[in-house]
C-alpha cells in the first residue's frame, strides 16, 4: 500500500493536467473523498455558477424573447461546432445540440433505415446500453425489422471479427457503443465502420462513453452517424441535453421522424405543410434547451486548452493505476477486471467484479467514496481526468479493500 500511495503521489507530482483540478467546483458541507463517478455526472465546472446566473439576469431577464433572434437560435449548431472541433474530429455543418440521448438515437437510426429501403436487418450487441437496444426494439417493431443480436465478450465489446460475421445484404444499419458502457472496451470504429459499408450497410455510434476521454475522428473514420450524452466527460450536468452528428453527404437526403416547426425551412412562416431545413438543422424538432447546453460550452473551452490528447493520455494512465492497485490490494479476495488490461482499448473507466460489491456500493458512498455499480457484480471506477487525481483513485480502490477485509 505504502509503495502505491507513493507512486500516486508521484504521478501528481508530475501530472501536466493537475491544475486543472481546481477548475472544478466542490460544495462548502462536501463529504466526498474519492468521486469515481465521473463516467456517469461529471463534476460542475467552478465557472458554471456565475455562467448561469449571468445569463438569468442579463439574457432571460435583460434580453427576454429578444434573445431569440439574438442569437440564441444559433446556439445548438454554433456548440456542435465547438464540439466537432474539439472532441469529435468533426468538420463545421455536421454536429448540433438537441434532445436527449435517446431520441437522438430514435431519429438517427430510422433516418439511416429509411435511407437504406429494402434491407430489412439491424445488428447491435447484447451488452449495449439498454436505451440503445431498447429503442432499437421498437424500431424493429415499426418497421417490420429484424434485429441480429451481437454476442460480445463479457470483458469486451464489439470486434471488426464480430461485426463482419454478422452483416450482409440484408443489413441496413448496425448500432454500437464508442466505449462499452460496463465494460469499458474502446471499439475500433474505422476498422468497424469499414466494414459495415462493404456490407453497404450504414454505422450509427453512441460516444456517450467517450466523448471527451477518448479522442474522435468521425470524419477521417468514415462515420455515418453519432450520438452522445453531454452530462459525463463534458461536464453539462443533469439532464444536460446531447448532440448529433450526421456526415454532410448524408445530409441533403436525411429524413428524420419527428418533424418539429425548428426543424423546418422557415420555422417563422407558420407553413402550411413541412419543408426540412437545409443542412444539420433539419434534425431539430423543437425548442433549443438553451440553459441546459452553457454548462457544455464552458467544457469545451476548458478541453480545447488541456488537448484531447493529453486528457487522452491522463484517462489512460488513470485506469493503468487503478487497475494496478485492483491487482495489489484485491487481486487475493477474488475481485476480477472486467475490462480490458491493455490501456488502448479502455475508455475512461474500468469496471471490477465480486458478488458482494452490490451490498458495498451503500456503504462506500455512506463514506464518500462514490464509485457505481452495474448489474451482475460490477463497481466502475469513472476516472475523468480533468478532475480526479492519482491519489483519490487510490484512496477508491484502498476503501473498497478495506471493506472486502471485514466481511
Amino acid at each position: 500500500m505504502n509503495d502505491l500511495l507513493l507512486q500516486a503521489r508521484e504521478l501528481d507530482a508530475r501530472d501536466p493536467l493537475a491544475s486543472y483540478r481546481t477548475r472544478f467546483l466542490t460544495a462548502e458541507e462536501n463529504d466526498v473523498v474519492a468521486y469515481l463517478d465521473g463516467n456517469s455526472l461529471g463534476r460542475p465546472l467552478a465557472a458554471t455558477p456565475d455562467t448561469l446566473a449571468d445569463f438569468v439576469r442579463s439574457q432571460w431577464a435583460g434580453r427576454l424573447i429578444r434573445g431569440w433572434d439574438e442569437g440564441w437560435l444559433a446556439l445548438p449548431e454554433r456548440i456542435g461546432d465547438r464540439l466537432g472541433d474539439v472532441a469529435l474530429g468533426a468538420a463545421p455543418g455536421q454536429c448540433i445540440v438537441a434532445d436527449s440521448t435517446s431520441v437522438l438515437l430514435y431519429k438517427l437510426a430510422r433516418a439511416a433505415i429509411a435511407a437504406r429501403p429494402g434491407r430489412t436487418e439491424i445488428v447491435i450487441d447484447r451488452d449495449n446500453f439498454p436505451t440503445d437496444r431498447f429503442i432499437v426494439e421498437g424500431i424493429a417493431r415499426e418497421c417490420g425489422l429484424t434485429i441480429r443480436w451481437l454476442d460480445t465478450q463479457y470483458d469486451a465489446g464489439a470486434t471488426v471479427p464480430e461485426v463482419a460475421a454478422a452483416v450482409g445484404p440484408d443489413t441496413a444499419l448496425v448500432v454500437l457503443s464508442h466505449v462499452a458502457y460496463r465494460s469499458g472496451h474502446c471499439a475500433d470504429v474505422p476498422g468497424i465502420t469499414e466494414v459495415i459499408h462493404d456490407a453497404g450497410a450504414l454505422a450509427l455510434w453512441d460516444l456517450s462513453h467517450s466523448v471527451g476521454s477518448v479522442p474522435a475522428e468521425l470524419d477521417a473514420w468514415g462515420v455515418d452517424y453519432a450520438t452522445g450524452c453531454s452530462y459525463k466527460y463534458l461536464n453539462g450536468g443533469p439532464g444536460a441535453p446531447a448532440w448529433a452528428y450526421v456526415a454532410s453527404r448524408h445530409l441533403p437526403d436525411l429524413h428524420q421522424p419527428i418533424q418539429g416547426w425548428l426543424g423546418s425551412a422557415d420555422p417563422f412562416a407558420m407553413g402550411g405543410s413541412y419543408e426540412p431545413a437545409q443542412g444539420i438543422r433539419r434534425i431539430v424538432s423543437g425548442t433549443p434547451p438553451i440553459m441546459g447546453m452553457l454548462a457544455l460550452q464552458d467544457m469545451l473551452e476548458v478541453i480545447a486548452e488541456a488537448g484531447m490528447a493529453q486528457v487522452r493520455a491522463k484517462s489512460m494512465a488513470l485506469t493503468d493505476f487503478a487497475v494496478r492497485a485492483v491487482d495489489e490490494l484485491l487481486g487475493n479476495d477474488g475481485v476480477v477486471v472486467a475490462s480490458p488490461r491493455s490501456a488502448d482499448r479502455r475508455g475512461g473507466h474500468i469496471t471490477i467484479d465480486h458478488p458482494g460489491f452490490a451490498a458495498m456500493v451503500p456503504e462506500l458512498w455512506a463514506a464518500g467514496v462514490i464509485p457505481d455499480y452495474r448489474n451482475p457484480s460490477g463497481i466502475r471506477l469513472g476516472l475523468s481526468p480533468l478532475s480526479t487525481s492519482f491519489e483519490e483513485t487510490l484512496h477508491g480502490v484502498s476503501s473498497i479493500a478495506e471493506r472486502m477485509r471485514q466481511q
